[in-house]
């Protein structure tokens, strides 16, 4: 049985991979970590330790005395945020990185290590975006998970770590709140058609980027590591796809459940700059033919469960 470590375990993709890791290998076997103390399921269905991965000795000992054998490494400070302080976000997402594969490789660890669509840049391909192309990405988020990659690449092909990957679009989940990154919006608008049946939205209604919910992802994530390694000729870096909307497209969806919603707009320059630079569509032919990945949900199928599942979750207690 698996004794798995996860790194920034309280952030949106942690929120929901720590209980299905725990479903699937047992409550006891998987250790959420994280900087700040967790709050409900997280610490109190299973094992919890407070971890700076940038403190690799600190890191190191929570792997030696939880026996793991594998680590799922999703602490990382997200785009938006990371353009406010840079160098914060080099130490954090690159030193980190570098713990984690340094500790995996003395404790035999294998390592799961999530890139982003933030890896690539304008110049690259946009529609669809290849899974081998130009990575040149303006944004301090996306030079780190291009790094990271190559990193991860490195210690694979030197040290015979057992690095693995997938590349994210933007996620979307009811259960934890945006982190800072540029495609937040797509969760903003759910909680406000909710709350108050309408949304400002800070990118342009014609936006495409590439989307994802929260339970693919979670499933991609665990998918990947269990694929058989003789299949996998790429290993890291996955391009993974589901759906592709605007803004526009999302507010029309939405409307279709929320009669009469109302969509603004004040556009951020920062993260419309940041979204087009990212692709509108990823290529996921190298996923599907080497671990057999396919999404479940669709964009209808996204937004009818995203709407029941906020819609009790934000209601008044008592109702």
């Amino acid at each position: 049985m698996k004794r798995i470590l996860v790194t920034g375990a309280a952030g949106q993709v942690g929120s929901e991979l720590v209980p299905a890791l725990r479903q699937r290998y047992g409550t006891d076997n998987v250790l959420a970590t994280d900087i700040r103390p967790a709050e409900g399921a997280l610490s109190e269905d299973g094992p919890f330790k407070l971890v700076d991965c940038t403190d690799r000795d600190a890191l190191d000992l929570a792997v030696v005395d939880f026996a793991s054998d594998t680590i799922y490494h999703l602490a990382a400070i997200l785009s938006a945020v990371g353009e406010a302080d840079p160098l914060k976000a080099y130490a954090v997402n690159l030193g980190g990185l570098a713990n984690t594969l340094e500790v995996a490789r003395t404790r035999d660890c294998a390592v799961f290590i999530p890139s982003s669509i933030a890896a690539f840049g304008p110049s690259t391909p946009p529609d669809p975006t290849p899974q081998d192309t130009i990575q040149r990405p303006t944004t301090m988020y996306g030079v780190t998970k291009v790094a990271g990659e190559l990193l991860a690449d490195y210690y694979s092909l030197r040290y015979g770590v057992d690095t693995r990957g997938v590349r994210y679009p933007g996620l979307i989940s009811y259960l934890a709140p945006p982190g800072g990154g540029t495609t937040d919006y797509a969760v903003e608008i759910f909680y406000e058609a909710v709350r108050e049946g309408r949304y400002t939205c800070f990118l342009e209604p014609d936006t495409q980027l590439d989307m994802m919910y929260m339970p693919d992802a979670v499933r991609a994530s665990i998918e990947v590591m269990e694929a058989d390694p003789s299949m996998l000729k790429h290993r890291n870096a996955f391009n993974i796809a589901a759906m592709q909307f605007t803004p526009d497209s999302l507010a029309q969806a939405i409307r279709r459940h929320v009669p009469g919603f109302i969509m603004e707009y004040q556009v951020d320059p920062l993260r419309q700059r940041i979204a087009e630079s990212w692709p509108r569509r990823l290529d996921d032919t190298a996923a599907r033919e080497e671990w057999g990945w396919a999404p479940e949900y669709d964009l209808e199928a996204l937004v009818a469960d995203m709407l029941v599942n906020l819609r009790k979750k934000l209601a008044p207690v008592g109702d």
